[in-house]
């Protein structure tokens, strides 16, 4: 039998860290066990979907690398891959359902389902349907029709039996159909389908052999269980991946930051960097290296060895792998992905081959330290702002004792260069030592505050050279102006 597998979110929203891990573990598993990958679009919500987030949601996944093999895109024979354009499959199998006796249509109003609720609660029972419509007279459903009711369909949930199913990742798993919340609804009142009832059908004529999903899911696997076993259909092999954890171990949430993937897209994190870390949330190869391509993950990828244990996102493991990729991309590459925070900031407008050529070297200095691309708004900002701000906190430190000597020294011979190179710079930084007898700290320190605020970063000569005479002399003399007023 051909193995299938399928990722299917809904277009409500952007794709969160655990649904895209979701997405990676269908396409790991596909290329690894030479399965098949289906997208499928669950766009039934109508009110939450649009087609701008089932975009976002095309955009993402081709950002990462996963590519599926059939979709709404890539047609195959299965189709369609919209669940909004399969909605007369659905009401075909619900109508079998009523027909067999194993679903009715519902007319119960919002008031009595919350009556339901209560009088559940007060028994100390878990909130549950009270199956009131389940032997409804045809004159009773007349009745409701009259009165404008329009009827949901629901699937009649056995008593007191035991769903039982082996999860790849979870072993073996049981529930009891008394803890299901009683008969549930197949078919909205709007015609709509439910996602435990659509999946089933869908998974089932998509020819899916196995369902790779989130263990938030497995209270709905029994559900689906029963309507399998209702339509006569054989059902896939389950596997529930464990649920991703901020660092405070609870279940990773906008409260612990950037939770979505197209957040750490927009930040400049290279997807390669995070195909290789989201691959080991619950995984690791049996060689225990962490830094891998695309390829290798694909190679080495072996379903059986996920963990069942729930992962934590460490950002500071992110920001390390990132910062690797980063480093081992071309200069090129990473002056790409930055024009367009530098347009963003305001820093710059067009870009001519010579400005391009400054960009390679600004960004050549900071390159290697980044642990994302937009971190360069914040690090390059002194090579485009023409003012800049000197730390309260360390002036007095640093512009004291010879540190006017330095600063005017140097002020005296740099305005009369002519070629401003690194070679030129070092040379006169060199002289300027010898000529008024101050050296290391005290000599370089006052300059690198003058020109950058800053007490450490990439190398002085390398600053000075890119920076140009006039923002140099500009900010030599604040510099000094602040030091005649301490």
């Amino acid at each position: 039998m051909e193995k299938r597998v399928r990722f299917a979110p809904s277009p409500t929203g952007a794709i969160h860290i655990g649904n895209i891990r979701t997405a990676l573990f269908n396409y790991l598993f596909s290329r690894s066990e030479g399965a098949k990958l289906i997208l499928r679009i669950e766009d039934t919500d109508l009110t939450r979907s649009s087609k701008d987030f089932e975009k976002l949601i095309f955009k993402e996944l081709n950002w990462l690398g996963i590519e599926w093999d059939e979709g709404p895109d890539k047609p195959g024979d299965c189709g369609p891959y919209r669940q909004s354009e399969r909605l007369h499959i659905y009401r075909q199998y619900a109508e079998q359902l009523i027909k067999e006796g194993k679903a009715y249509r519902c007319y119960c109003t919002p008031e009595e389902l919350d009556k339901d609720r209560e009088e559940s609660v007060k028994r100390g029972d878990i909130p549950r349907y009270s199956g009131r419509c389940r032997h409804l007279t045809k004159e009773q459903e007349e009745e409701y029709l009259r009165q404008g009711r329009k009827p949901s369909i629901r699937f009649i949930i056995p008593d007191d039996v035991t769903i039982a199913f082996d999860d790849m990742i979870k072993g073996r798993i049981e529930i009891k159909s008394d803890t299901l919340g009683g008969d549930m609804i197949i078919v909205k009142s709007d015609g709509m389908p439910t996602y435990n009832f659509a999946v089933v059908i869908d998974d089932t004529l998509m020819r899916i052999s196995h369902v790779i999903r989130g263990e938030d899911h497995i209270y709905n696997t029994p559900k689906q269980l029963l309507i399998y076993e209702a339509l006569g259909f054989k059902p896939p092999v389950f596997a529930h991946a464990p649920l991703i954890l901020g660092p405070d171990r609870t279940k990773l949430s906008k409260r612990h930051g950037n939770t979505y993937i197209g957040q750490y897209r927009q930040m400049g994190y290279l997807p390669e960097a995070m195909f290789n870390f989201l691959s080991l949330l619950s995984w690791s190869p049996e060689d225990n290296v962490e830094l891998m391509s695309k390829d290798e993950i694909i190679k080495k990828f072996n379903f059986n060895k996920i963990h069942s244990a729930n992962p934590v996102f460490d950002i500071e493991k992110l920001n390390w792998m990132n910062q690797h990729y980063i480093q081992m991309s071309s200069l090129n590459r990473i002056v790409d992905l930055a024009i367009p925070y530098f347009k963003e900031a305001g820093y710059i407008k067009d870009v001519d081959d010579e400005t391009y050529e400054w960009l390679k070297k600004v960004v050549s200095l900071f390159k290697d330290g980044l642990h994302y691309v937009a971190e360069l708004k914040d690090k390059a900002k002194m090579f485009f702002d023409d003012d800049i701000e000197y730390d309260d906190n360390l002036k007095d430190d640093i512009l004291c004792g010879n540190a006017m000597k330095v600063l005017n020294s140097f002020k005296e011979e740099f305005e009369n260069m002519e070629d401003i190179t690194e070679e030129s710079v070092k040379s006169l930084l060199k002289m300027l030592q010898k000529k008024i007898g101050v050296k290391g700290k005290a000599f370089f320190m006052p300059i690198r505050f003058a020109v950058t605020g800053q007490d450490h970063g990439p190398e002085l000569v390398m600053i000075i050279s890119l920076l140009g005479k006039q923002k140099i002399l500009y900010r030599i003399d604040k510099a000094m102006k602040l030091i005649s007023q301490m």
